[in-house]
Formats: C-alpha cells, sequence, structure tokens
C-alpha cells in the first residue's frame, strides 16, 4: 500500500484515520469498525463491501494503534 495514499484515504462512515494491514489487505476504521478489502492493490472504500470488526478483533487493535483516534 502506498504511504502516500494511505495518508490521504479517510473512512467514508467517519472520516477517520485507516490503519493497513498487509496480512489481510485491509484498510481498518476503528472509529467505524470496519475492515475495508484491497483488491489487485485497490482499496474498496464502499461501507456495503467492508466487514464488521469482531470485538476481539477490535480490542487487538485498538491496543496496538492507540494513537489512532476513535469515535467510540
Amino acid at each position: 500500500m502506498d504511504k502516500r495514499l494511505l495518508e490521504i484515504l479517510v473512512c467514508p462512515v467517519t472520516k477517520g484515520p485507516l490503519i493497513y494491514q498487509a496480512d489481510t489487505q485491509e484498510l481498518i476504521s476503528l472509529s467505524a469498525r470496519l475492515a475495508y478489502p484491497i483488491r489487485d492493490d485497490i482499496p474498496v472504500m464502499l461501507e456495503s463491501d467492508a466487514r464488521t470488526l469482531s470485538e476481539e478483533e477490535y480490542t487487538r487493535l485498538r491496543a496496538a494503534h492507540p494513537a489512532v483516534g476513535d469515535a467510540g
């Protein structure tokens, strides 16, 4: 994922920052608790295509990225 692209992309639901997860090829929005897929190196920033983070995933990612803003 291009670092410059990641710096300008935001969650379409909350307008909050995103976390790139290379292992799952997803962009994570902690504020929306959604994971947006990256397909063929293209982020799919549609809420309808995103999956909801489990409570366990959210807690783990929140602990790993404390500086990332969160709406709740």
